[in-house]
């Protein structure tokens, strides 16, 4: 077979979301129908029962002693995250709107951590005053909250946060290892440790991130299994008994044709091998693993209308009312090197029928305002519905939603 006569990879099937009468079901409801209950396009939507089914997977999948925390950074949504405290066992934060918005949705202070490179005196004033575990990431944070728990007369929690001498590997984006402006490079960790003791704060333990988006089982796995090795050596410096292990994350899901969903089934077995050696090496140690997108990314999607279709010298092009100013990550300015599409459909046309190439562009004036790049879709026309799938986690908050003035999406939760 020639290289030009190989089938091309394709999108993991977008099966989480049921159809009816050719329209996407979202929480049980039609697309248009939801378009109308929304009151207007573009928007979001995050169906809370995938939420709640993505989470009971995991439950099944991993360890029963593992923790399970929600990194609220994938989507800081307050409703949203109000329906994850209920879930998960804890809610990490990286800022002190992230923080509030967590205790607003109930999440128990002793279960949230927050970490950060740049935490702001107010910030962890905060955090000392409300009782959640910091991860310090520098020496001044070290000075910052022992004059604050002076001051105010809580006893700052604080576990470290580890910049590993390892990456994970095939990472979509790596948090760890090499110069990282994350965390406290694990050379010098012993000697932060030791000011942590003179310092009288409350140590608890070690938060190790090695990077994100990792559909590699095996490689999660190694990235556990070294991030443990390298806890347990930290561990001999530390002013107090190890209670808090965070291991990080990295479970990625599909986003771009020829990617697969992750294999848990390893990850949990590897998991239960590291419990089983934290019992003798560490027995006061809880393992947590810190996940964002894996839990939220699949649950959600972007809706936005065509309000136009142009050809251009052969080129079909849907414009739709909404863009990278709403949906950064999918047009590919969010860290992606070589542009790829997310999954996309036409929502209200999901059944079989007649297809077209086309492009799918937003209203913006700049040529990165690309959702869809020549995909086969639907046979759609201005007031057809547009859909990017795998867009419950950094969506609306990491877009540059005041870009040339357009009105910003609504979220809902359905």
């Amino acid at each position: 077979m020639s290289l030009s006569e190989r089938p091309l990879p394709v999108h993991a099937p977008m099966n989480q979301f049921g159809v009816a009468a050719g329209q996407l079901l979202v929480g049980g409801i039609p697309l248009e129908r939801l378009a109308a209950r929304v009151g207007q396009t573009p928007f979001y939507a995050y169906d809370r029962q995938m939420l709640k089914t993505r989470v009971a997977e995991l439950r099944t999948a991993l360890p029963q002693a593992v923790k399970l925390h929600y990194a609220m950074k994938a989507n800081p949504m307050p409703a949203l995250v109000g329906v994850m405290a209920g879930l998960v066992d804890g809610i990490d934060v990286a800022s002190g709107g992230e923080l509030k918005v967590a205790l607003d949705a109930g999440a128990a202070p002793r279960e949230i951590s927050f970490a950060g490179p740049g935490k702001r005196r107010t910030e962890l004033t905060q955090a000392v005053a409300a009782g959640v575990l910091v991860n310090i990431e520098s020496l001044r944070e070290v000075h910052e909250l022992a004059s604050i728990s002076a001051e105010t007369g809580c006893a700052a929690r604080v576990a470290v946060r580890v910049n590993p001498d390892f990456e994970l590997k095939g990472s979509g984006m790596k948090m760890g290892g090499g110069p990282k402006q994350f965390g406290v490079d694990a050379e010098a960790v012993p000697e932060l440790l030791a000011e942590v003791g003179r310092a009288g704060l409350s140590f608890e333990g070690f938060h190790l991130f090695a990077g994100s988006q990792n559909l590699s089982a095996q490689s999660i796995c190694e990235a556990q299994r070294q991030s443990y090795e390298l806890a347990l050596r930290l561990a001999a410096s530390a002013p107090a008994p190890v209670r808090f292990l965070n291991l990080g994350g990295g479970f990625g899901i599909p986003y771009f044709p020829g990617e697969r969903r992750l294999d848990l089934t390893p990850i949990g077995e590897n998991l239960e091998k590291l419990l089983h050696r934290a019992s003798a090496d560490m027995p006061a140690a809880e393992l947590v693993i810190e996940l964002g997108r894996y839990l939220v990314g699949e649950a959600g999607i972007y809706v936005s209308r065509v309000v136009d279709r142009k050809i251009s010298r052969g080129q079909i092009f849907l414009v739709v009312d909404g863009g990278l100013n709403h949906h950064l990550s999918a047009s590919g300015n969010f860290g992606q090197v070589i542009r790829k599409n997310y999954p996309v459909a036409i929502g209200n046309r999901m059944e079989s029928g007649p297809t077209i190439t086309a492009s799918v562009v937003g209203p913006l004036c700049t040529p990165l305002d690309v959702l869809a790049d020549r995909m086969q879709l639907a046979d759609a026309c201005p007031g057809d519905l547009v859909v990017v799938f795998q867009s419950g986690a950094y969506g609306a908050s990491a877009s540059p939603q005041q870009f040339l003035g357009h009105p910003g999406p609504i979220e809902v939760l359905v």
